[in-house]
């Protein structure tokens, strides 16, 4: 399956390699939406909270406005669903076998006239 545009992710149930190309024009859809969204939440899903927590402080770093506390203290066995929440600086972890692979964001909006939109998965390391 070729990926163009965020839209294409919306079948998938893991996130797919990527190539540097589709990697940065992916970002760029991304990055307008994120900037339009008054905050966003994040979703991981990681084989381990380890890796999740990983994907999480990758976005910390890249946008300095998202930023989240009380890493440390997450702690889950197995395949984990990480939820972080932009807006109040939540994180919460939780172990879930079935799940894929990799990085969904919602973009939320203050206004209900707003329809909040998910995209992903994205790859761990999208943010890298």
């Amino acid at each position: 399956m070729e990926i163009n545009k965020l839209a294409d992710l919306n079948s998938l149930r893991t996130a797919p390699h990527l190539s540097s190309s589709q990697e940065k024009k992916l970002l760029i859809e991304l990055e307008t939406n994120i900037y339009n969204a008054d905050w966003i939440t994040i979703g991981i899903m990681a084989a381990s909270d380890t890796k999740a927590i990983e994907a999480l402080k990758s976005i910390s770093n890249k946008y300095s406005s998202i930023k989240f506390g009380n890493l440390d203290s997450l702690h889950a066995d197995g395949y984990v669903f990480l939820k972080g929440n932009q807006k109040t600086g939540n994180v919460f972890v939780r172990s879930e076998n079935g799940l894929g692979e990799g990085i969904l964001i919602t973009c939320q909006y203050d206004e209900d006239a707003e329809e909040s939109n998910t995209f992903g998965p994205l790859p761990l390391d999208f943010f890298s």
